[in-house]
Formats: C-alpha cells, structure tokens, sequence
C-alpha cells in the first residue's frame, strides 16, 4: 500500500495528514482504542493494509514497521463504563480526537474511517477508508495491535473467559463463558444486547 490517496490533497497549505481509526467497537467487552498516525509522504509498505485483512502475526510486524518510520503516531482508548455512558460512537469519536492531542507533530489535514468529527482543520470521513488511505490504514493496525495487547492483559487478570481466544468479540466461545459466568462489572459493556441478555442471571461485581 502506498500514500496515492492522500496524494491529492497534499499542497502549499497541507503538509502533513493525520489517519485516524478505532479498534474494538464491536467488542462486548474492554475499551474502543483509537490510533492516530502521520506517515512521511513517500512512505511505503506493502504489509500496511486494513488490520482486518492482516494475521495478527502480520499486524505486529506492520505495527514496529509503523512506529519505526511514523513521523508521529499515538493511541488512545475509552473505557467499557464510558462507552455505556456516551454509547459506542460517540466513544469512538473521543478515543480518536484523545489520540490526536497527544501527537508530538503538527497536523494540516484529518482523514477517518468514516467517523465525523469536529474540527476546524480540513476533513474528510472516507467509507471503508483503512482500505483506501494508508495513514486510516495505519491508525487501525496501531489501534487493533494495541488492544489485542490488552485483551491478552485482561486474559491473565480473568482467565475464566477466555479473552486471548476471542478478544471481546461475540463468538460462540465467548456468549458460552458469558452464559457461564455471568458479565463482569469492571470490563464489560453493559449496554450491548448480548451482555444485558445474561444480566438477569447474575453480575460479577469484581
């Protein structure tokens, strides 16, 4: 993949361009993570792509690939009880602005993977833009690579559901540890319809 969709709004006024995208909102549990990156213009890579398209052995080598040559990259992440309270797009928004303020660089230009948000800065919400822009492309490894690592945390923490099998996403395994042990309060997200379906039966409050 290369920078040939961002080429054409390089110029004069914009130098640098900020790829944005988020990791985990599907998820029925942990925090939504959001990476932002800027990449040097004649950056390229033929491992970086959609992180969905990658094997997660792929995704790490795209990930020290992209913290090796980024001109400036950072991640953020919202927590399962926000999420629940400001609901799962609007988190995602805020993981993504959160990630941009912590960048050590200037930005002229912000591109997302169709997530709108507001800023003065020019701005465009592209569909399917991780498989479009490599600078979206970029931000979803470093977002998915980054959660992936927290998942494999909360496993350890609670082995009982199995969390480096099924990162939080709701597979069979995961909505049978779910039936088994009930949601627990501290990395759940309690406003999903799968994770309420299994309220009535019992809470963890650990």
């Amino acid at each position: 993949m290369s920078l040939d969709y961002e080429q054409q709004y390089y110029s004069k006024e914009i130098e640098y361009i900020v790829g944005c995208d988020e990791a985990g909102r599907g998820c029925l549990l942990g925090p939504v993570v959001a990476g932002a990156v800027i990449l040097p213009k004649d950056f390229k890579c033929d491992l970086i792509n959609d992180s969905k398209q990658l094997s997660e052995k792929q995704r790490e080598e795209a990930y020290q690939i992209i913290k090796e040559n980024a001109i400036a990259w950072a991640v953020a992440e919202v927590s399962p009880q926000e999420i629940d309270q400001i609901n799962i797009l609007n988190a995602s928004r805020k993981a993504m602005i959160m990630a941009m303020e912590k960048l050590n660089h200037r930005y002229d230009m912000i591109l997302t993977d169709a997530v709108k948000i507001q800023t003065d800065l020019p701005f465009e919400a592209i569909i399917k833009g991780d498989a479009k822009a490599m600078c979206i492309a970029a931000a979803s490894i470093m977002a998915k690579v980054t959660r992936d690592h927290i998942c494999y945390e909360l496993d350890k923490e609670y082995p009982e559901y199995q969390i480096a099998k099924h990162k939080g996403y709701g597979t069979k395994l995961h909505l049978e540890m779910l039936e088994k042990y009930g949601p627990c309060k501290s990395i759940y997200r309690f406003s999903y319809a799968p994770v309420k379906k299994f309220l009535i039966k019992k809470v963890n409050l650990f």
